[in-house]
């Protein structure tokens, strides 16, 4: 199967002396991601919620000669995003790329600290972990912020991002949710862009990827499904899904290529034109408000 930095035409690109975080990289999207950093010669450090997927992975990237450094955080929890950039400080003072690739698919009703979870999670979490790393220094000069987003985000608009929107779990509905925390990560990069012009902050979508732990908050019947794909002929599941390979793709070149624009949004290695609302810098500016005191 193609290596992802070969995909996204990157192969050659020499990361030695680069440090790199990648969230949520036990499995899926996330693992591939360091994976292919690691194999251009990036130190990565890596963060999960499972410890022992987190030993695996890190194995995995030491035998690549990446001096691996695994982090346990849950972003379920408010505090854990301010943590991680702390614990990621004692280990550098250089943090060279940082790609935002955590998320969670809940399809029920639930809170964390009076915030909808699947916002806690996809949005605040690296809203919180990025200005706290920002805010420490870690970030080296013309360092990258990389989120991964998702073709869903125009499901959602503005109304999806009110306080009320994004603390009630009245009428929930799952994929609404994930949505909208979608749209808010492209607006959320397009708002560090603005703010923050010395690093390079773009955002994209992976693709359908069955394999990727992102379903595991999800109900039964859902993770059921997503499963079946995982079981199609490869030449089936081919046409309807991404592998973990491909699927990385996009984030390894925002984070290894020369694409020099701030802010835009891509699919397939390409900049690709988001939804009106995930263009609207009056949105985004609110968002950035409105996130600063919710994660606060």
């Amino acid at each position: 199967m193609t290596r992802p930095e070969a995909i996204a035409g990157v192969s050659g690109v020499d990361l030695a002396g680069r440090t790199v975080l990648v969230t949520g990289a036990t499995s899926g999207v996330g693992r591939e991601t360091a994976l292919a950093l690691a194999r251009m010669g990036a130190r990565v450090f890596v963060h999960g919620r499972d410890r022992e997927a987190g030993r695996a992975v890190a194995t995995a990237l030491d035998d690549l000669g990446a001096d691996p450094v695994f982090f346990r955080a849950d972003f379920a929890n408010p505090e854990s995003p301010v943590d991680l950039a702390a614990a990621v400080g004692e280990h550098t003072d250089r943090l060279d790329v940082l790609v935002n690739n955590a998320g969670a698919y809940v399809d029920e009703p639930r809170r964390s600290d009076g915030v909808e979870l699947t916002f806690r999670v996809n949005h605040l979490a690296p809203f919180a972990l990025t200005r706290a790393l920002s805010e420490s220094g870690a970030f080296a000069e013309g360092a990258r912020v990389v989120t991964v987003a998702s073709a869903v985000h125009p499901r959602a608009d503005a109304g999806d991002l009110s306080r009320e929107a994004v603390t009630s779990v009245g009428d929930y509905d799952g994929l609404q949710a994930y949505a909208r925390s979608k749209l808010a990560n492209v607006l959320f990069t397009r708002e560090l862009a603005r703010r923050e012009p010395d690093l390079r902050a773009n955002c994209c979508h992976p693709g359908l990827v069955p394999g990727s732990g992102l379903w595991r908050d999800a109900s039964l019947p859902i993770r059921a499904g997503v499963g079946l794909l995982s079981v199609l002929p490869a030449p089936v599941l081919e046409r309807v899904a991404d592998s973990p390979r491909s699927a990385a793709a996009t984030s390894v070149f925002l984070a290894a290529g020369e694409y020099a624009e701030s802010g835009a949004y891509f699919s397939d290695c390409e900049p690709t034109t988001p939804s009106p609302a995930a263009r609207d810098d009056e949105l985004a500016g609110a968002l950035w408000e409105l996130s600063e005191d919710l994660a606060a």
